[in-house]
């Protein structure tokens, strides 16, 4: 599947900092340490049913940041990056709508791409659907039935596989849960700890047998689908090896997505931990309010952008919060975003001394490896702006502008 197109980036003059992460398997914040000159990354992509909204965004510009990070270090990236398109919701959405599941996941996959071609974000080398890996998951299914990870329910009717929470020692390392939470948020987002045949309500569902009217695969162990969690431990493990520096996505994948994710791709290629890192986002609401399908309380992207909304501005009002932070969007949010890219333009215009640039650089680069610490990175081009910057000189605007595209991917 192809993902969208690269958008520009140049190198900054000037030395980058060490970016440090909050893991969330740690709960600390700690300097990431890349093997060799490519950093390899996961980014959990979307189930393509409805179109991209400001919570959506805001997971993949925490992410592109990290990639810039990246970037401005003077490594490579590998990044990898899933379509869930074969799932529960895009089926039900399909029926509702009275569209083909196929016609509707296809659409709603364009409108990402042009969603993330506006706002600057510079996609992944690998962006695969689930129904291209159905090979790789079957192989990886394979290995958790062998060395004993896995099982078959007994139910002839439909024979649904199971990966057990036990296969791997340190189940709920990287999510923190006390159990109680756990079965919580894995009732809640999509398990199914009453299934009939299961050694505990917990065990996740890896190959799901063939029901009627849902599309099947073949496999050595009956036709059927994969499951969510073993998707994108298949897809990740097969484009960035058994382990890799960052598995990422929104605190909502956190469990089970994530941790078993990580079980299952550990269990099966007999690894201690998958990810070096896991990053995680947090809620974007609307004037207060979660945005959630359920309530309805969408910002699309692409209604923003038809509406003659500046991507760089959207840009900015996402990240005037910290991306780990529960986050609000407004109307006000905007009109401020908006008011500081034109003072930032109006800024170029008389740039001043080549010093402050480099000043102002140097402080956003600081702030953007500490976490990702947006605030303050936008913090540091404000006061440049509200500075007196001296005599105008050669390079002063061309520094900032570089580092604001390169650094932020905003236009200015």
């Amino acid at each position: 599947m192809h993902s969208w197109p690269t958008p520009s980036y140049s190198r900054v003059p000037g030395d980058a900092a060490q970016l440090y992460l909050y893991d969330s398997a740690n709960q600390t914040k700690d300097p990431v340490q890349v093997k060799g000159d490519t950093a390899t990354m996961y980014v959990c992509g979307i189930t393509p049913y409805d179109s991209t909204h400001l919570g959506h965004a805001a997971t993949y510009l925490t992410f592109d940041l990290i990639y810039r990070q990246f970037l401005d270090a003077g490594k490579k990236v590998n990044y990898a990056q899933n379509i869930t398109d074969v799932d529960d919701p895009l089926f039900e959405r399909a029926e509702r709508d009275g569209v083909d599941w196929r016609e509707l996941g296809t659409s709603q996959i364009d409108l990402f791409r042009s969603d993330m071609e506006l706002l600057s974000v510079i996609p992944p080398q690998h962006f695969i659907g689930a129904m291209e890996a159905v090979d790789e998951i079957v192989d990886m299914v394979q290995k958790l039935l062998d060395n004993g990870a896995a099982y078959v329910v007994d139910d002839p009717e439909y024979p649904d596989v199971y990966a057990s929470i036990d296969a791997t020692e340190e189940f709920g390392y990287e999510s923190n849960y006390s159990m109680e939470q756990m079965q919580e948020f894995f009732a809640e987002r999509g398990g199914d700890p009453d299934r009939p045949g299961k050694k505990h309500p917990m065990d996740a569902l890896i190959w799901r047998a063939h029901r009627e009217g849902e599309p099947a695969w073949e496999s050595p162990f009956g036709p059927g689908r994969p499951g969510w969690h073993i998707e994108c431990s298949a897809i990740a493990t097969n484009y960035l090896g058994s382990t890799f520096d960052i598995q990422g996505g929104g605190s909502d994948l956190k469990f089970p997505h994530h941790e078993f994710s990580a079980a299952h791709a550990e269990a099966a290629l007999g690894v201690d931990r998958m990810a070096q890192f896991y990053v995680h986002t947090g809620m974007i609401g609307l004037d207060g309010v979660k945005m959630s399908k359920s309530l309805g309380n969408l910002v699309f992207v692409h209604k923003l952008v038809e509406q003659g909304e500046d991507p760089s501005a959207i840009r900015l009002g996402v990240f005037s919060g910290h991306y780990r932070a529960e986050r609000d969007w407004s109307d006000e949010a905007l009109d401020q975003a908006k008011a500081r890219l034109a003072t930032w333009r109006t800024a170029l215009e008389a740039p001043g001394a080549l010093s402050a640039a480099e000043d102002a650089v140097a402080g956003l680069r600081q702030a953007l490896a500490d976490d990702l610490d947006t605030p303050a990175a936008l913090r540091a081009i404000d006061n440049w702006a509200g500075s007196d910057r001296g005599e105008d000189e050669e390079g002063a605007a061309q520094l900032v502008r570089t580092a604001l595209d390169s650094l932020l991917g905003v236009r200015a």
